[in-house]
């Protein structure tokens, strides 16, 4: 039988081990590269469970939900359902898009519309962000109503809050559109609870509006903890590309992930040249090669 002076100088053995190289006894951390699975929405409509798979042989160990809102659904399954899915091919899925619902209001689980039940599928499935995926054209309008907006946000805020899940925004390239001097993102972003609601930034619709996204993240630090990677090609009509081919410095911006306060990022690709999949294992290839990950 071990001693107990023999247990403590083992013990303190290791002890001193952990000091000298922790390393060695941590956890090795999981690097997280994910996918939004709007790139690959035909696909995830067809054969959702298929699909998925298909997306964890490319590499990524994450997805970003795009359907829920009108179904009630996370791509037909419950969330017990789809959490086993995920869980049998490797993945997590710490964030997903659903609708605000001002300019959609019969339709169920947006955000102004059975929230609590969104939410309640959303920590069924392990969700960490609820993102506002998109203003519809009837849901946007004048700065006015862009602070409403933000009030509806920080509300649906409060219900995430309590469930453990924090809510995000998403922007595209509207939010841009000068008004009266003012841009309404900066609105949305002052008007909205720092704590209750933070941002999802697109790089690509960034760029497009001609904004700087490592000017943004100093400017508001911790308050982009998700990131949309996809990129622009060098064309007059900027379209959508795989990452690594195109104009947007990605080295400059992950080099400001801490700053923007960056805990996830999901590749997409809104519209492809051919197979998705070509594209979507393109760009992981880059960000893996350029050590791109969380």
């Amino acid at each position: 039988m071990t001693s107990r002076r023999s247990f403590l100088k083992s013990g303190a053995v290791l002890s001193a081990g952990m000091l000298m190289a922790p390393e060695l006894f941590a956890a090795k951390k999981k690097n997280y590269i994910g996918v939004q699975l709007y790139t690959v929405r035909d696909a995830m409509a067809k054969d959702p469970v298929g699909t998925l798979q298909k997306v964890a042989k490319v590499g990524f160990n994450s997805v970003e939900g795009a359907t829920y809102t009108g179904t009630q659904t996370f791509y037909g399954m419950s969330p017990a359902e789809f959490k086993k899915v995920l869980s049998d091919n490797g993945l997590i899925m710490p964030s997903g898009h659903f609708m605000l619902g001002e300019g959609m209001p019969n339709t169920k689980g947006t955000i102004i519309n059975d929230w609590q039940k969104a939410v309640d599928d959303a920590a069924a499935v392990g969700l960490k962000y609820m993102v506002c995926a998109y203003l519809l054209d009837n849901e946007r309008g004048t700065l006015d109503h862009y602070k409403g907006t933000a009030e509806k946000l920080n509300k649906a805020g409060e219900i995430t809050k309590k469930a453990g899940i924090q809510l995000c925004y998403h922007n595209h390239d509207f939010e841009f559109a000068s008004q009266d001097g003012k841009y309404p993102y900066d609105v949305l972003l002052t008007a909205t609870d720092a704590d209750l609601v933070k941002m999802e930034m697109d790089i690509y619709w960034m760029y497009r509006a001609k904004q700087d996204p490592i000017a943004m993240f100093k400017k508001h630090p911790g308050r982009f903890p998700l990131w949309h990677v996809k990129d622009m090609d060098n064309t007059p009509k900027q379209m959508f590309t795989e990452v690594g081919n195109g104009v947007i410095p990605f080295k400059d911006i992950f080099a400001h992930s801490k700053t923007a306060g960056l805990k996830y990022f999901f590749n997409e690709q809104d519209i492809c040249p051919g197979d998705p999949f070509v594209s979507i294992t393109k760009s992981y290839n880059y960000i893996k090669a350029n050590n791109f990950h969380v």
